[in-house]
């Protein structure tokens, strides 16, 4: 276990070095002060740490769990009960994910913050039950995206006012965090794993795809029947923003308190099920259950360090140095930044190490890890640089986030099935909580110096979006990714036909 966590630690060192570093040259250059400069190092080491927890505990307790209540369920062939487990699983995983804390948080102001939190699970709960059959009654993900996506677009734009779109969009990115993703993706290995046809590991990918959708339609729902209009940013109660070296360290005392608070109840429902399940089934064996119970325990602590450090440390930092490249050249450095920025941050994600493990698993070794990872990191960027290009200019969100789709929706037809759900699944991933414990700190940070006496409004329009953009960019990159694939490997196969015909016809002669 001391291996495995080294190795690990290596890991999260490696992909939260980058950012950190980046993100420290820009506060000396910005000349942002000692007590956020303190509070950012203290908040990368938590970070650290946090990642390299989460990622053993992961594939100790998450990935096992989801993969074998996902073949148990199936197993029994009873349509009734995989569309219940699937709902239910669906809420208590995502309730309290906090990804979508967070979002929560800062729109508390205009929907209420437990309103929109069920809302969101319930929209993942009754998703992802659509997810789990569409596996077993082997329906096209790329039929259930478009229509869905259809759907979502008519309610935004027919019923729904435009100062909902981006939050309603932003919750089905929030959805699928540290805390969902593992425990979903697993499942959908489970279920995929008791076909025997050739289509079933394409399958495996597309339950993230769809819990992700699932979210915006819940929340544009809401939206109608709330008849919320005009929707205002109202900032909640911060912490410190200035003091000693020592009130620093403070700082992260209640922060670690709280967040211990809200991944246990995260992790409660998720263990309780656990334990109902094996009281049922019984599937799991003394070893496989002490392994289990230590791995839910060492993904409680690395979660816990990981949210304290990035909301503790990271999010100050991300609206300082938000407000004050705002000031520089009319904010039009912030596109660069936010470019830089994402083309990193999403190594850090936890949530985007499970999957890229998985689709290396899963295409046995053909999709490598580290491609996906690039394939990811360009995606990011050139979501951030958009949506930072928006907090400038002020464009709707539609302008971007309609022929995105409709760009990513008609590639589903010509892209390989694998990397279709796997494109899809990246989008939910690649928007977790270092963007919104980041990103969406500088966004709103630029916007409320950017748009001056309308930031209230103007930040639910313009900032807000970010999390969206980060969803859908993966969408494009990874699909077309999957064409050169499919090309670049029909091509190695005909030339190896040739040669084997051409050997055949030697022999022959």
């Amino acid at each position: 276990m001391k291996n495995a966590f080294s190795d690990k630690l290596k890991e999260s060192f490696a992909s939260v070095l980058p950012v950190a570093v980046i993100i420290l040259a820009l506060a000396v250059i910005l000349g942002v002060g000692t007590f956020q400069f303190v509070l950012f190092l203290v908040g990368t080491a938590l970070l650290v740490a946090g990642l390299a927890l989460f990622n053993m505990g992961a594939d100790m307790s998450m990935l096992v769990i989801g993969e074998k209540i996902g073949s148990v369920v199936t197993h029994s062939r009873k349509v009734w009960l995989i569309a219940l487990v699937s709902f239910v699983i669906g809420i208590i995983v995502t309730v309290a994910e906090p990804d979508l804390q967070i979002l929560a948080g800062y729109v508390s102001g205009a929907i209420d913050r437990w309103v929109l939190i069920i809302t969101v699970g319930v929209g993942v709960g009754i998703f992802l039950a659509v997810a789990m059959l569409r596996i077993v009654l082997k329906v096209r993900l790329s039929l259930l995206l478009v229509a869905f996506y259809a759907i979502a677009f008519l309610l935004a734009f027919l019923f729904v006012d435009p100062s909902f779109w981006a939050v309603a969009f932003d919750s089905g990115g929030v959805t699928t965090g540290p805390m969902t993703v593992p425990f979903i993706m697993a499942l959908g290995v489970g279920v995929a794993s008791i076909r025997s046809d050739k289509e079933g590991k394409d399958d495996s990918f597309g339950l993230v795809a769809l819990s992700s959708v699932g979210p915006v339609i819940a929340v544009l729902v809401l939206g109608i029947i709330s008849g919320a209009q005009g929707i205002v940013y109202s900032a909640g109660e911060g912490g410190a923003v200035s003091g000693t070296t020592g009130e620093a360290f403070l700082e992260f005392l209640p922060g670690l308190g709280q967040y211990a608070e809200e991944v246990g109840i995260a992790l409660a429902p998720i263990a309780a099920f656990f334990v109902l399940f094996q009281l049922v089934t019984r599937v799991f064996h003394k070893r496989q259950l002490i392994r289990i119970a230590i791995g839910i325990a060492i993904t409680f602590v690395g979660l816990v360090f990981f949210l304290t450090g990035a909301n503790v440390g990271f999010a100050p930092m991300g609206t300082v140095i938000g407000e004050r490249l705002a000031g520089v050249a009319g904010g039009w450095l912030l596109v660069p930044v936010g470019m830089a920025i994402g083309y990193f941050v999403v190594a850090a994600e936890p949530a985007v190490h499970v999957l890229n493990k998985q689709v290396e698993r899963m295409s046995a070794g053909a999709i490598k890890a580290r491609s996906m990872k690039l394939a990811l990191g360009v995606s990011v960027c050139c979501a951030l640089g958009l949506a930072m290009l928006r907090v400038i200019t002020g464009i709707n969100i539609m302008w971007i986030l309609v022929p995105g789709y409709v760009a990513a929706l008609t590639l589903t037809f010509f892209t390989p099935r694998l990397f279709t759900g796997i494109a899809f699944d990246s989008g939910g991933v690649a928007s977790g909580a270092m963007v919104s414990a980041f990103v969406l700190p500088m966004a709103i940070g630029a916007c409320s110096v950017l748009a001056g006496e309308g930031a209230a409004s103007a930040i639910m329009t313009d900032a807000f979006g970010c999390v969206s953009f980060v969803a859908l960019m993966p969408l494009v990159v990874i699909q077309v990714f999957g064409i050169i694939y499919r090309r670049r490997t029909s091509k190695i196969k005909r030339t190896f036909l040739a040669v084997e015909d051409r050997i055949v016809q030697y022999e022959v002669s």
